[in-house]
């Protein structure tokens, strides 16, 4: 369900109530039921399965409590409903770890208010990554975007500039060209993806006269990838790459930092955009947006992101099932 007193409910009953004009495959929500009662029909589900039925005529809720029920204002950000928040993401995942659900979709959150109840997650991502491997190697989950005619995925993401080369290195560069490879064939059906890499400097470097992480970095990881079966450019510069990718080069582009991908994908779909997260066992969307805590307060959130969002869990289950036979 996302953070309710942000966007999550309301693009939620609008992509409900567009389901047979999109043709949207039935989905239902963990929830609070009495946060949608008051605007459109809600069935109470027990088990995922119900859902297919209830969803013709009614948004099918999978139900969890919002305590106290009064912490919850549409606009307003209350670390009260931390609790509900978490469970509803832990029983999401439980459930499509266990095949009960086909796919997740998140409803944004607040991780301000997550914080401030005391999780210990960096976000969203890190802790879905957690609970797909309780006992299991660390997975790398790799954050793409999907809009505009464009898939980037993120080298580093929530990182400060001045500290992004205290993460990025060879290893996070092969974990994302290898990760986001894996991703295009199983996820996207593309039989043979081509990657770009951008570079991290203006002009990828220029030879490196305007930088050297390109010629020391990035290219030669880019050369082990290639030489492993995986066709990957060398550092492309940000200012071209994202149109040479438009134009078909590339199958999908990995950058360096958070706003070099995002920039152009927002830019060519605002509205649309969808967060993927590569490299998990289950299959996760996301509305590339946050919580509008203001427009939640006006009734006045809209619902491309999160459509998007269910249209491309929908159409990487398919892949998925065609790719595992």
């Amino acid at each position: 369900m996302g953070d309710p007193a942000g966007c999550g409910p309301q693009i939620t009953e609008r992509a409900w109530e567009q389901r047979n004009d999109l043709k949207l495959a039935p989905f239902f929500v963990i929830a609070d039921p009495k946060v949608y009662e008051p605007t459109l029909p809600v069935a109470i589900i027990r088990r995922p399965e119900d859902a297919v039925e209830a969803f013709k005529s009614a948004l099918p809720v999978l139900p969890i409590e919002i305590e106290p029920h009064q912490a919850l204002t549409p606009g307003r950000p209350n670390p009260a409903l931390a609790p509900a928040i978490i469970e509803s993401i832990r029983r999401a995942v439980e459930l499509c770890v266990h095949g009960h659900a086909t796919a997740m979709v998140t409803n944004p959150i607040s991780k301000a208010v997550l914080y401030e109840a005391g999780f210990e997650f960096p976000g969203h991502t890190e802790y879905i990554a957690d609970l797909c491997s309780p006992s299991g190697a660390p997975l790398t989950p790799i954050m793409m975007l999907v809009g505009g005619g464009l898939r980037v995925s993120l080298a580093t993401i929530h990182v400060p500039l001045m500290k992004v080369l205290e993460h990025l290195d060879a290893s996070t560069l092969h974990k994302a060209a290898d990760i986001t490879h894996r991703a295009l064939i199983e996820d996207f059906g593309i039989a043979t993806p081509r990657l770009a890499f951008t570079g991290l400097n203006p002009h990828a470097g220029e030879d490196g006269k305007i930088g050297t992480e390109e010629r020391d970095l990035i290219n030669p990881a880019a050369q082990k990838l290639r030489d492993q079966g995986i066709n990957v450019s060398d550092a492309r510069p940000g200012d071209t790459v994202f149109h040479e990718a438009l134009s078909g080069t590339y199958d999908a582009v990995i950058a360096m930092t958070h706003d070099q991908g995002l920039i152009p994908v927002k830019t060519l779909d605002m509205w649309g955009g969808v967060n993927i997260t590569l490299g998990l066992p289950i299959i996760r969307t996301s509305p590339d947006h946050g919580t509008a805590y203001d427009a939640a307060a006006n009734r006045a959130c809209r619902p491309d992101s999160l459509i998007a969002a269910l249209k491309l869990a929908e159409d990487v289950a398919a892949h998925r099932a065609t790719h595992n036979g």
